[in-house]
């Protein structure tokens, strides 16, 4: 494995790319925001804002939210527009408490709402046959959260749907001018990671195509249709994690109640969702990486952290088990832990895995004298 020279990335991080100089993708797309006019990107979210609200039929725009400090930054910024906007949820089968709290503020600050829930014997199939068949739990999450609220933006004529971070910009770097600006079936396909499939592709003697009606979005030529708008908030506003906290925690957003951070190094993300925490966890197996990663190369990014406090991060941290997750996981599904880690051990990857006598290591490991379990 090779690593970013300047944060802590490796190459093995899907959709990263590496320059001459050994500097990763995302570190030179976050660079790039130096050059970025935010007054003049602002002006075009306020065009894009006056030409939703000459244009709606009720709602101005929608946002999908989960009640995190993402979404809540989301509702404050259209609230202050002006916008009349609908939220729409994906509800997980495993909300927390913490994530309940968040949501019912967010609904406080004053918008319309629907809470979407799936049958969890749906969820329970599909979930399995997602980790089974690509080692991804996440897969039916990010199907719906993206196809719900579409089909919604759709049925109630809303012009605008309007989501927060620009994921393919802010991890990978791939977020050119028309994956920055709008969310559409090519950005699905590349980033909505879904390994590139479409509810079609879940159909099977026991998940039926009526089961997965919910997973289902309208087709493109369907958007291209209605001229609904679907733009990341990131792309006309500096998204930074701890600008978005603020702003939530002064809009009334909890954080984790035990001051923990469920996975990476923030205590304030990812705290909605029991579940969450094995979709970061098996990157560990397939990429090499955890979910600390991820939090520690944005920290260097924005000049919070140096590269070598962060490895030490890293390593105080270890592995992160989300052991009583993967405990919940398991009985949702009705499969044992052995089970469970057999599957995970299928996506081992072994181009950066190696066996060391009984225990697995990783190939040019970024911190040489790692605790390997």
């Amino acid at each position: 494995m090779n690593y970013c020279n300047r944060c802590v990335l490796p190459n093995a991080r899907p959709g990263l790319l590496f320059d001459d100089s050994g500097i990763c993708s995302a570190c030179k797309c976050h660079e790039s925001r130096n050059n970025i006019d935010w007054k003049k990107r602002e002006e075009a979210f306020d065009e894009a804002v006056a030409h939703a609200k000459a244009k709606n039929a009720g709602y101005d725009c929608l946002i999908p939210v989960s009640g995190g400090k993402d979404s809540t930054w989301q509702v404050v910024k259209c609230l202050e527009k002006g916008l009349n906007p609908l939220c729409v949820t994906w509800k997980t089968p495993v909300r927390s408490s913490v994530g309940q709290k968040n949501l019912d503020n967010l609904v406080s600050l004053g918008v319309d709402h629907i809470d979407y829930q799936i049958s969890p014997k749906t969820e329970k199939k599909f979930m399995l046959k997602s980790l089974e068949r690509f080692g991804s739990t996440a897969i039916p999450m990010h199907m719906a959260i993206f196809n719900i609220p579409l089909k919604i933006a759709l049925k109630f004529e809303i012009p605008l749907i309007v989501w927060g971070e620009n994921s393919a910009f802010e991890y990978s770097g791939l977020g050119k001018e028309s994956t920055g600006f709008k969310l559409n079936s090519e950005w699905l396909k590349n980033f909505g990671v879904t390994h590139g499939t479409t509810a079609d592709d879940w159909i099977s003697d026991n998940l039926t195509q009526k089961e997965l009606t919910p997973y289902y979005g309208p087709t493109p030529e369907e958007l291209e249709k209605s001229g609904t708008l679907a733009v990341f908030l990131g792309y006309y506003f500096s998204w930074d994690v701890k600008t978005t906290k603020e702003v939530a925690q002064a809009n009334g957003f909890q954080t984790s109640l035990d001051g923990c951070p469920k996975t990476g190094i923030y205590d304030f993300a990812d705290i909605d969702d029991d579940f969450i925490s094995i979709h970061h966890f098996l990157k560990w197996y397939k990429f090499g990486m955890t979910r600390s990663f991820d939090n520690l190369a944005l920290e260097i990014r924005n000049g919070r952290i140096s590269r070598a406090d962060a490895i030490k991060k890293i390593k105080d941290l270890g592995e992160q088990i989300p052991d009583k997750d993967i405990e919940k996981f398991c009985n949702f599904v009705d499969i044992s832990k052995e089970s469970f880690f057999d599957i995970c051990e299928k996506f081992r990857n072994h181009d950066i895995w190696f066996k060391d006598y009984k225990t697995w290591k990783l190939r040019n490991f970024l911190i040489p004298d790692w605790k390997w379990t």
